[in-house]
């Protein structure tokens, strides 16, 4: 298997899940991922926040972890990256504002290199206007922001993912098994399982 270089941008009260998941599973199979956020370096923390689903109007949210950033983003050179993911959270609300997040994903889309993204990272896309005409999910309350960004909005399941062609997306953390499995299908990464004898 051919690892991958996989560079993934937040910031303060991105969702904890979906930063750490995706951090540390990506790694575990061989991938080398960068965690990025603007403003921070190396070594430096971004503080996350953990949203969940317990009836009301939208998610409840409580304090995280604190996550520690393990690359530079003021050195970012987005041709040194196989793949991008955008989590959510409330970060995605003002990093599109930074013109140096769009300019990387805006490389990611004309490249045509994977793209996953969560819930409201999909904010970014749709700010970075990549999304035109593509198929994609999110948190439901960031669906104005898709259909007004010339995307698809799809409405699934909140344990389901919604794959066109480069761009993985999801809906929120519940979603991380569905996205991920099908995001290392687009990275062209295969787990092969096989049966252990005991003798």
């Amino acid at each position: 298997m051919a690892t991958k270089k996989i560079l993934i941008i937040a910031g303060d009260y991105v969702e904890d899940y979906e930063i750490m998941v995706p951090f540390q599973a990506l790694q575990m199979v061989g991938h080398t991922v960068h965690a990025v956020c603007p403003g921070k370096i190396a070594g430096q923390t971004i503080r996350t926040a953990i949203h969940d689903f317990e009836g009301d109007q939208t998610y409840s949210e409580k304090p995280g972890h604190n996550f520690t950033l393990n690359a530079n983003f003021d050195e970012i050179n987005p041709n040194d990256y196989d793949a991008l993911i955008i989590p959510g959270g409330r970060a995605p609300e003002y990093i599109r504002l930074n013109e140096k997040v769009l300019q990387i994903t805006q490389h990611f889309a004309n490249n045509h290199k994977p793209i996953a993204s969560i819930c409201h990272g999909l904010q970014v896309l749709a700010a970075a206007g990549v999304l035109e005409g593509k198929r994609c999910t999110s948190y439901p309350a960031c669906s104005p922001d898709i259909l007004r960004a010339g995307g698809k909005y799809t409405e699934v399941s909140i344990t389901e993912a919604v794959v066109d062609d480069n761009l993985v997306t999801a809906p929120a953390w519940p979603a991380q098994p569905n996205w991920l499995a099908e995001f290392l299908k687009v990275l062209g990464t295969k787990i092969e399982h096989r049966e252990m004898v005991v003798v």
